[in-house]
This record gives structure tokens, sequence and C-alpha cells, in this order.
């Protein structure tokens, strides 16, 4: 996982103009704190080294949408926490976290 984070963030260095992640560097940290394993000294040089906008956004736990599939294997109790844990990792790293809004995609169309 790291390493993919690592090459993404390397080619996106040599684009122009805004670029959205939906994963990055610090969600390593914080899937290895998700499942009790220490984090690697290279992991957290990484984290601390490759550094995105300090602002980033964080889709939350939203009960009302979950839903178990086959891409989606996570437990109600798993998914909250791996939000809780992102957060975390973020927040530690010095990221200002911008939470998106719990809004279906007809009520954000009508509100911007």
């Amino acid at each position: 996982m790291l390493e993919r984070d690592l090459r993404t963030y390397s080619a996106a260095r040599a684009l122009s103009g805004p670029i959205i992640f939906d994963r990055g560097i610090p969600d390593t940290l914080g899937y290895l704190k998700l499942c009790g394993l220490p984090v690697p000294p290279h992991v957290a040089a990484a984290a601390k080294a490759a550094r995105y906008n300090r602002r980033v956004f964080l889709a939350p736990f939203w009960d009302e949408i979950f839903t178990q599939d086959t891409e989606r294997k996570q437990t109600r109790a798993e998914a909250e926490a791996t939000c809780a844990v992102m957060r975390e990792a973020y927040t530690a790293l010095g990221y200002k976290i911008t939470e998106l809004s719990r809004a279906d995609v007809e009520r954000q169309t009508k509100l911007t």
C-alpha cells in the first residue's frame, strides 16, 4: 500500500493543477493502527516527508448509507473505527481536516 501511494504521489508531482487523491500515504498509518500493528520507522518517515496540501477532506462514517457488499467488507464498527483512525493519523501529521457533508447528491446540487 505504501509503495503504491508513494508512486502515485511522485507521479502527481509532475502534473499541474489541482489533484485529488482518494487515499494518501497517511492512510497506511491509520490502517496499521486499526489492525493493532506497529508503525515501522520508514512508514512514519514517508508520511512526514511526502506532504499533501495542508487541508484534506475526510468522508465521515455515515450510518444511514452504510452497507456491506463484495467491495465493502468492513463491519459497521470497523468502518467507524477506520474513520476515527484516519482522522487521528492526518491530524497527528498536522493536516487540517475538512469533513465532507452528509447530504445526498440531489440536495448538494441544490445547495450550490
